[in-house]
């Protein structure tokens, strides 16, 4: 038999243990989750708390599905680099993306019966984050596949993407409708949702950090300029949100949500700072 490595799987790294997890997790299909209370809940919202809700599933319909569309630059650059272990969790990423995709546009179809155009909701961060920085910086590794490149693909997709603006937005459904007790397909679809980043979130800590460890303090300083650069971008989309209402439905608060955005970007700065220090 002939295989493209001249040693056995390491399954105690990293990318295999979330491979693990992935195939125990990550195997659930949109299509069997009951969104038959969500519809009778909805109808029984206001207009306002309607417009809010169907505002950040179409925010995020839009990023799984643009991340969906931008992802397969890394898998090649991983791939070519022969890092098989890491390869074979991340053909898990496009599966459960394009699963999120699915998901999210079960919900605006069958509960909110809406199918029409959702750019009205695209404010100038959002644009700037999902139509500019996330597929550029994936498309870069096509030509560019330098630690460089991937530590500022890495950041843009797993920190600020996933790390700090999809933990956002899960916050934000929890307290829109599990604090109500409504909808309880859409609030397991999150649940799921959230597995599933989880693990995308720790392969980036993963990736970044072993290269900070291989490549020094020239690749710490890609990670924390490109933090520095999109965080900005991040809150702006938060603060847009708001800035589109007078006053937001289900008591929402924008301090609660910028400040635990912030606590989210923290957390996963102070993670791969250490790995300077090992």
């Amino acid at each position: 038999m002939t295989t493209t490595t001249t040693r056995t799987l390491d399954r105690e790294s990293l990318p295999m243990v979330l491979w693990a997890k992935a195939k125990k997790l990550g195997i659930w299909n949109p299509a069997d989750i009951d969104l038959t209370r969500d519809r009778e809940d909805w109808l029984d919202l206001t207009d306002q708390e309607r417009e809010t809700l169907l505002h950040l599933t179409t925010l995020f319909a839009g990023g799984e599905e643009a991340v969906t569309v931008d992802l397969l630059p890394l898998i090649a650059t991983i791939a070519a680099e022969g890092r098989i272990e890491e390869e074979i969790y991340l053909t898990s990423f496009l599966w459960e993306e394009a699963k999120h995709v699915d998901a999210f546009h079960r919900f605006l179809t069958e509960v909110a019966d809406d199918s029409g155009d959702g750019s009205r909701f695209h404010s100038p961060s959002y644009q700037s984050l999902f139509f500019d920085e996330l597929p550029t910086s994936l498309a870069d590794l096509r030509t560019d596949p330098s630690p460089a490149a991937q530590a500022r693909a890495s950041v843009t997709y797993n920190l600020i993407v996933e790390g700090v603006l999809a933990e956002t937005g899960y916050h934000a459904y929890h307290a829109m409708l599990e604090r109500n007790s409504i909808m309880p397909g859409m609030l397991e679809i999150i649940g799921k949702l959230k597995t599933d980043e989880s693990r995308h979130i720790a392969y980036g800590m993963h990736l970044l950090s072993r290269l900070v460890e291989e490549h020094g303090e020239e690749i710490w300083m890609v990670i924390q300029a490109r933090m520095a650069e999109l965080l900005p971008l991040a809150i702006g989309v938060i603060s847009e949100i708001f800035s589109r209402y007078d006053e937001m439905a289900f008591g929402l608060d924008l301090a609660e949500f910028t400040d635990f955005a912030t606590s989210q970007f923290e957390s996963r700065f102070k993670r791969i700072e250490r790995a300077v220090t090992r």
